[in-house]
């Protein structure tokens, strides 16, 4: 372990970063893993367990307020959570292991690096670790890696199943720093890797995620979180899909997609979702929202399969969404 020096500020203003290389520890989950590996270097360790940001609170919309700081098991449990937003609960506890949930917190999620497994190796080039360094998983051995918003420069999978909910019930994200505080749509956080892999989302430096917002929504039992994987227990998404429709009688009025395991960040596509509206279900138009959904999507030289199980992932999911039946987080496979 290499030394750092460390703070634990009381007061959200004395949060702002002036150390050079400084990191923020909140749950720990995947910083002090990135430290043991030698990936991260930080030569300072700013801790925000301290600062008051671990509450969930209503909000005067009907919405909710989800504190960066409040664990994901408390989310989960939480009863207006489990009450008004059960396809967010659904997709958190689709996730990690209880243990990592129960350290694991909101805002870590949202920040949460890569699991590639070359980024975690120092040995191995990687644009995201090292830039210009190259792409090792390009021809390598990439089968869990990204179909969608990939580049030359880096075709590394987003990992969380939490953000591909919350990307689904379009929050907002709070972020608070030096400059001030300003809030931004869920989607627009994570950004593509393009030719600067290394820079994961549109935070400013020294700037951090203070809360996450999510607007009044109902989906009554139209909605899933539907997760493959390896296996049962504490394994990333192969693909995943989140699906919430508002449904009068037998017609879709709004439809929310988000994919996960499949994007280099949580997948959306707008076009897509509109296609749902108004219509009524059918296996056909669910085709064509897979086929949209997964319209410019590139694989390299293990990752094709996605490409063939992603559609059947989203039709299963539009389904269960459409017939009110949420996905099991018992599930273990797909025929």
């Amino acid at each position: 372990m290499r030394q750092f020096s460390y703070s634990r500020p009381t007061a959200l203003s004395d949060a702002w970063d002036d150390f050079e290389h400084a990191r923020y520890l909140a749950g720990g989950t995947n910083l002090v893993d990135l430290m043991k590996s030698d990936v991260e270097r930080p030569n300072h360790v700013i801790d925000l367990n301290s600062l008051p940001l671990n509450k969930v609170e209503e909000q005067p919309d009907g919405g909710l307020r989800l504190g960066a700081l409040v664990t994901n098991a408390d989310t989960a449990a939480h009863p207006l959570v489990t009450e008004r937003y059960p396809l967010l609960a659904s997709a958190i506890l689709a996730g990690a292991s209880p243990q990592i949930r129960n350290r694991a917190t909101n805002g870590g999620n949202l920040n949460q690096r890569t699991r590639c497994h070359y980024f975690y190796d120092p040995d191995m080039a990687c644009n995201k670790r090292s830039p210009g360094t190259g792409c090792s998983a390009k021809g390598g051995r990439n089968r869990i890696m990204a179909i969608l918003g990939t580049s030359e420069a880096c075709i590394a999978t987003f990992p969380s199943d939490m953000c591909v909910a919350l990307a689904a019930l379009n929050a907002t994200v709070t972020l608070a720093g030096s400059q001030g505080e300003r809030s931004v749509a869920f989607r627009d956080y994570h950004r593509l890797p393009g030719d600067q892999p290394w820079q994961d989302n549109i935070l400013l430096p020294g700037e951090i995620v203070t809360s996450i917002d999510l607007p009044a929504l109902s989906f009554g039992p139209h909605y899933t979180y539907l997760k493959i994987r390896d296996r049962l227990s504490f394994a990333f998404a192969i693909v995943s899909v989140a699906v919430g429709l508002q449904m009068e009688g037998d017609v879709i009025r709004k439809a929310h997609i988000a994919l996960g395991g499949v994007g280099t960040k949580p997948w959306c596509v707008p076009e897509a979702e509109a296609l749902l509206e108004g219509k009524t279900p059918s296996p056909s138009l669910f085709r064509d929202t897979a086929e949209r959904l997964l319209l410019g999507a590139v694989t390299d030289r293990d990752n094709a399969a996605k490409l063939k199980l992603a559609p059947r992932v989203i039709m299963r999911a539009l389904s269960q969404a459409a017939d009110g039946t949420p996905q099991s987080q018992t599930y273990k496979s797909i025929s």
